[in-house]
């Protein structure tokens, strides 16, 4: 667990009395009705968590991320899987580029909206040609008087079927060729209404998760006025940057505590199921392998705890952020495959519900960032070893 101190047992217990609101069959009927859980975002916005890292100004608590930290970890732990964590996700990181480049007007139009509830907002950033390589998204916000107007299209937009506001990053300058400055110039982020007789939504059938959706996103002949942009022209890719480490971070410790649920039912699965006279937990074949899950999900939630300390401590933890996201992905997927496991056949059955959680937490082996990009990262930035891509 995590060190507490101060309010911060308070905030656990807060999330933990609205989480047991929501049983097993509240998330199994979302997901079998594909509906996004919107008694759960509601109950969470009336306690007053969707705003916990916004200014109090703006009706927030004006918390750092590892409070942010503790909501979704606790979120995680109670069933929900990533259904739950990602119905309030983007309200712990998404916000925080309008908080630093935003202007007062701006932030008094948009935050107090996001942390009532009252707005929900997907995040428009990859595109179906661009993947992980941001730089060479193709949607294009032409100026115009007043504003800009955007076409384009982006892929694996989370709640878009729900959202009212998109965070968009659109270019509004072609990319620079190779050693002719910055690939990360030339692209512009808004924060704007997602105007339905302009862009398409459609939903996207998938592995897990399907309360939750994602969406291919069609954008054509959109108005952005311009006084929806956020800060200097062409500066997107790098406001941007201010979020990256807080969402690995929230990533990491959502992957550990579905573990570390899918790892409390297939404990107490071994000690109440009998065979040949006696509780299979009582085996070491069984033992062993959950007493393992135990000890990486704890090593892991080290990481992710201490990259939230360095963030808020206003200290560089990128290497820190991304190794969180390795190994909470990593261990929590781990964790739920070795409870479906140990159900045996049962595990393979919606019953249970730990194949719903493995299903769920899958995600965030892929996303936002790979394994790969991260070893990446680290290679180079921390063992200064040469750029490998």
């Amino acid at each position: 667990m995590f060190n507490l101190i101060g309010e911060q047992s308070a905030i656990v217990d807060g999330v933990s009395a609205v989480c047991r609101k929501f049983d097993d069959e509240y998330w199994a009927t979302c997901e079998r009705d594909e509906r996004f859980p919107r008694e759960f975002h509601r109950a969470m916005a009336d306690a007053g968590w969707l705003g916990v890292t916004m200014p109090e100004e703006y009706g927030g608590a004006g918390l750092g991320i590892k409070e942010a930290a503790l909501v979704m970890h606790t979120v995680a732990l109670h069933g929900g899987g990533m259904a739950a964590t990602s119905s309030i996700h983007m309200n712990m990181f998404g916000p925080h580029p309008m908080l630093v480049h935003g202007t007062a007007e701006q932030k008094d139009r948009w935050i107090p909206r996001l942390v009532a509830g009252q707005d929900q907002v997907c995040f428009g950033v990859t595109e179906p040609d661009a993947g992980l390589d941001t730089t060479s998204i193709k949607t294009f916000a032409r100026k115009v008087d007043g504003g800009y107007i955007v076409s384009g299209r982006k892929m694996w937009i989370s709640t878009a079927q729900v959202a009212h506001k998109i965070l968009l990053l659109a270019r509004t300058a072609p990319k620079h060729e190779k050693g002719k400055g910055k690939a990360t110039d030339g692209m512009t982020l808004f924060y704007t209404d997602l105007d339905r007789t302009k862009i398409e939504v459609q939903r996207i059938p998938k592995h897990g998760r399907a309360a939750v959706d994602s969406n291919a996103v069609f954008i054509d002949d959109l108005f952005i006025p311009e006084s929806d942009r956020i800060g200097e022209e062409g500066r997107g890719f790098h406001y941007l940057l201010d979020g990256l480490n807080p969402e690995r971070i929230l990533i990491a410790v959502e992957a550990i505590g579905i573990g570390q649920d899918a790892l409390q039912r297939a404990a107490r699965y071994a000690r109440e199921r009998v065979v040949f006279g006696r509780p299979i937990g009582q085996n070491q074949g069984i033992q062993h392998p959950l007493a393992e899950a135990w000890l990486n999900l704890e090593s892991a939630l080290l990481m992710a705890e201490r990259a939230a300390d360095l963030y808020d401590a206003g200290r560089p933890c990128g290497a820190e952020a991304n190794g969180a996201k390795l190994l909470g992905s990593r261990v929590g997927y781990q964790a739920c495959q070795t409870a479906v496991l140990t159900h045996g056949g049962m595990g393979y059955a919606k019953e249970y519900h730990v194949e719903r959680l493995l299903r769920e937490v899958l995600v965030t082996r892929i996303g936002p960032i790979t394994d790969q990009m991260i070893l990446c990262f680290i290679g180079e930035k921390v063992l200064d070893l040469p750029k490998s891509y």
